[in-house]
């Protein structure tokens, strides 16, 4: 996906493509792919593939989230800085945290975030478990893409969430491990909300965005200890 095929697509996501944005796209790019030497934040370097895989992908979180709206939303496992910087840019009235347990990636994110002057968007150093219990009940939005599980995300992240709030995970194909999440789900007090399946333009690799909503509060007893999560799950 070239820079024209990427501003064609994202515009048919109803999203408005300036200059400004299309600078700081160009921007991002040269900083992960000048911080990839250092650290390993990504295999796709190949600037059409990263327009394609991640800038691209990044943005069609925008077909369940509203971004038009003043909220607040949590990216765990930002990792390279998807989606949470590239929704950054082009949603700036929204206010984002990162959250990522590697320093080095956090330092990363924070030298990004610096480098475009983006506002109202910070990189924390912290496992999700423990951020969750220090932030209860922060965020309208929770989001994570190709993290882990749906389960241990889910269960690591949910008291960070507010009552009515969303957490909106990025999968390829999921089915299977939803299945066995839903039999769980009401205990962490979510329900599922939607499942969107679609391709991605040009090489049409699957993708869905996990919709679910929170109704109840978190009991005390979440998040469990990750091991125990883990056994359930994995």
């Amino acid at each position: 996906m070239n820079k024209e095929e990427f501003v064609e697509e994202v515009k048919k996501l109803n999203i408005e493509v300036t200059d400004e944005r299309l600078d700081l796209l160009e921007k991002f790019y040269n900083l992960l792919i000048e911080w990839n030497e250092k650290i390993n934040l990504t295999t796709i370097v190949e600037k059409d593939k990263v327009y394609l895989k991640h800038f691209y992908d990044s943005l069609t979180l925008s077909k369940e989230i509203d971004f038009t709206q003043n909220i607040t939303l949590c990216d765990v496992g930002s990792g390279a800085g998807f989606p949470g910087i590239v929704i950054k840019i082009f949603f700036p009235n929204v206010k984002i945290t990162l959250i990522d347990s590697l320093q080095k990636r956090v330092n990363y994110l924070n030298e990004v975030i610096k480098k475009l002057n983006l506002k109202d968007i910070k990189a924390e150093h912290y496992r999700m478990e423990d951020y969750s219990r220090l932030h209860e009940e922060e965020f309208d939005y929770i989001t994570a893409r190709a993290v882990a599980n749906i389960g241990i995300i889910s269960e690591i992240s949910v008291r960070a969430l507010k009552i009515n709030g969303h957490m909106v995970f990025m999968k390829a194909n999921c089915n299977d491990e939803l299945d066995i999440f839903l039999a769980n789900a009401k205990k962490i007090g979510i329900v599922l909300e939607s499942t969107n399946e679609f391709q991605l333009p040009y090489e049409f690799s699957n993708r869905t965005l996990v919709n679910m909503v929170k109704i109840n509060h978190t009991n005390n007893i979440y998040p469990r200890r990750i091991d125990i999560i883990k056994k359930e799950y994995n």
